[in-house]
């Protein structure tokens, strides 16, 4: 079940519940692995994440619990028996909801301030017959004391009895920094339980406990009737509320709670607890009504406010030092030698320790740093703060590699992802910059040097024989290949990959639109801007002229690109798969759109000032100059670069604003086509000759030269 957590963790609370029938109490959510399910990982629950603000300060969560006994053996059983040409058997088809015979519970959280949350669990039986459940809110401290210092494990205890008991928090032995006790007020009379947050040790291994009272001591109170199983004397490291309930059919029932900093001196902890909630949820409404277009209908309008609730549910607290995980627990067995020479042993310094967006909490409770870059987009839209820092944190000297590589996710950090923070980095800063009518330069000015680390490390590790042509391995991009594209290959050699060099062209167009946006302020960036329009020029040439004897990655009797396998012998093979990867080049766009404040558009000097737009200006840049490439002295109002298959070519394009307009096309041939005079702005023949692109694309693929009308 859900987990919200204080204090770094080390403080969780959860629900967990029981309707009378299971084997065990449904303290998580139920899931098959990749091994277990006919299509893989796959969870068998049915929960919604409703609504939360970017402060949390409220938050709302929906699970739905059957009341008949959860059919765990069943959802193994059929899954296990069905095959990957059969559809997924899922909970809904063995009729454990039939009838409706089902509880609606419905979490939600309110802040009464930063460290008074205010808890309400609201149980509804959609079933037609009265139904029993018991539900246990449960509170714990993280266990950090097994790591090799008991004497660090802090304590809760009963401080009051029903009604409305209280649980009292001592955190004093973690030596945390502001006030160290927290009391959990259940409103009430439900009956405390304590045990330890300690695990299992003689069910699971077979061997003494540490402890008398386990974690799962409180489940088999509840479950199997053993009354000594949990501490008589109300002390522990994890306690649950126990509440029993039953509901007739279609009744409501409300439990109320808080956690908070203070014990109210024996006062009613739900004084204004109510009117707190309604003030919450109403300024959670203010706060979608800035976020969500007004023109969406209402039921768009759920849609999109429950998809936010998603991202920003999904955010966990993240641990994970190498070092300490490469030496194991002092508390606990050491762990095998061969550890020091797996997975992850060359990343001794990263050091794990923030709030980070999840892909899932379930299925992927670990951060992927390419999918976390697309994360930040939708959350720029109702946190840019924490967009930003999410992203600047994946660069920061504790999680990037000395080498400049960016940690790809837990199982294997050194794996390859698509290099799309940059991509993401852009668009959180323009994002940003809309809604509050003022760019970050700071955060562009900090990710753009970290970046500019982490490209270098691209070119100098995945171009293998400094051509322009990149690898990566598995890219993102699952059984894609013949080959496991992260592993080595079992012919020898290495793939030049269409996807890889794809992205890296898309990387140079980000880095370059970054480096434009700053010069506007600071020319000094007017060099990197020029220099990542170079490099984006190389890797395109590099996409179909690989040199002598060389195969490039575009195909022109296909019209498609591919990767290309390189044999130790020399040889050299297409790996003609229509896959993904020949698509890829078609994400390497960028457009920049600046308005001429000059009266004359071909005036020397405002070309001179406008250098930063487009960094070949007058004199062309040794990139341009070796293959004949110059242009005029016009004033550009727009540029657009883009690199992709189109009619069997890789082109790339500028369009000038001037009374003659001018288009550069960097073709496979290296030629220059001019174009006629327009006598208005325009966004050039690309844009707007769609019924000549054919007849052009061929000019470009045999190398043709020609000026007339577009």
């Amino acid at each position: 079940m859900p987990t919200v957590a204080v204090r770094r963790q080390l403080v969780c609370f959860a629900l967990s519940l029981w309707n009378e029938h299971d084997p065990i109490l449904k303290e998580r959510i139920f899931g098959l692995t990749g091994n277990e399910g006919n299509h893989g990982e796959d969870v068998k629950e049915y929960y919604f994440y409703l609504d939360s603000t970017p402060s949390h300060s409220y938050m709302k969560y929906l699970y739905k619990y059957p009341q008949a006994e959860f059919p765990y053996a069943k959802l193994v059983e059929e899954n296990r028996r069905r095959d990957k040409s059969q559809p997924e058997f899922e909970l809904l088809d063995t009729g454990v909801f039939d009838e409706d015979r089902y509880f609606d519970v419905f979490m939600e959280y309110a802040k009464a301030d930063v460290e008074d949350i205010l808890i309400k669990i609201t149980i509804t039986n959609r079933g037609p017959e009265a139904s029993n459940l018991r539900v246990l809110p449960t509170i714990w401290f993280r266990n950090t004391w097994s790591w090799g210092n008991r004497a660090l494990r802090p304590k809760l205890h009963q401080a009051r009895p029903a009604p409305n008991p209280v649980i009292e928090l001592n955190l004093s032995p973690l030596n945390q920094a502001q006030s160290n006790t927290r009391w959990l007020h259940c409103e009430g009379s439900p009956e405390l339980l304590f045990a330890e947050n300690e695990t299992n040790a003689k069910r699971l291994f077979g061997i003494e406990n540490l402890t008398r009272f386990v974690k799962d001591s409180i489940n088999d109170h509840v479950v199997h009737g053993v009354k000594e199983a949990v501490n008589s004397e109300h002390v522990g490291s994890k306690a649950a509320a126990h509440y029993k309930l039953s509901l007739g059919s279609g009744k409501t029932v409300a439990i109320r709670m808080r956690l908070a900093d203070s014990d109210f001196n024996g006062t009613n902890a739900f004084a204004a607890f109510d009117e707190t909630f309604t003030l919450r949820q109403r300024e959670a409404d203010e706060f979608y009504t800035t976020v969500i277009p007004q023109d969406l209908s209402a039921d768009a309008k759920n849609v999109m406010r429950q998809g936010f609730a998603g991202m920003l549910w999904s955010k966990q607290f993240y641990h994970y030092v190498v070092k300490d995980w490469l030496r194991g627990d002092p508390g606990n067995p050491r762990p095998p030698q061969e550890r020091w020479k797996g997975r992850n042993h060359q990343w001794t310094h990263l050091y794990n320790a923030d709030v980070i967006s999840m892909p899932d909490k379930w299925e992927y409770p670990w951060y992927a740093a390419w999918d976390l870059a697309f994360h930040c987009i939708p959350l720029a839209l109702v946190d840019p703060d924490f967009a930003k820092e999410q992203l600047t944190l994946m660069l920061r000297e504790w999680y990037m590699h000395p080498n400049g590589q960016i940690p790809a996710y837990e199982w294997a950090l050194g794996d390859v992802n698509p290099s799309v923070h940059a991509w993401a980095a852009w668009r959180v800063y323009k994002i940003d910059k809309k809604r509050t009518g003022r760019g970050d330069r700071e955060f562009l000015k900090r990710i753009f040097h970290k970046l500019m680390l982490n490209f270098t490390w691209w070119v100098n590790r995945k171009d293998a024989e400094g051509m322009n042509i990149f690898q990566g391995g598995f890219l993102g991009l699952d059984n894609i290949g013949v080959f496991d594209r992260s592993a080595p290959l079992p012919t020898g050699g290495y793939l030049e990959q269409s996807d890889g060099t794809s992205w890296m062209a898309m990387y140079t167009l980000n880095l370059l639109a970054i480096a434009l946006e700053l010069a506007k302020e600071e020319p000094c960036y007017e060099d990197m801007a020029s220099k990542f329009w170079e490099h984006f020029i190389y890797i395109v040439h590099a996409m179909s002229h690989r040199g002598r004897n060389c195969i490039g990655l575009w195909d022109k009797e296909d019209g498609f690109f591919y990767d290309v396998l390189k044999l130790p012998d020399g040889s050299q093979f297409p790996m003609k798969i229509r896959s993904m990867v020949g698509l890829i080049p078609l994400f390497a766009v960028e457009l920049w759109s600046r308005k001429c404040s000059i009266g004359c558009p071909t005036s020397s000097d405002v070309w001179n000032g406008l250098s930063i737009t487009v960094p070949i200006s007058r004199k062309a840049s040794p990139a341009c100059a070796a293959r004949g490439w110059a242009n005029g002295g016009c004033c550009p109002s727009q540029i657009k670069i883009s690199f992709a298959g189109f009619s069997s070519t890789c082109w790339t394009s500028m369009s000038f604003y001037r009374r003659t307009e001018s288009a550069l096309c960097l073709s496979s041939i290296g030629r220059t086509l001019t174009h006629s005079t327009l006598t208005e702005p325009s966004t050039g023949w690309i844009m707007n000759r769609a019924n000549r692109r054919r007849q052009y694309s061929e000019e470009i693929r045999t190398g043709v030269a020609r000026s007339g009308s577009p």
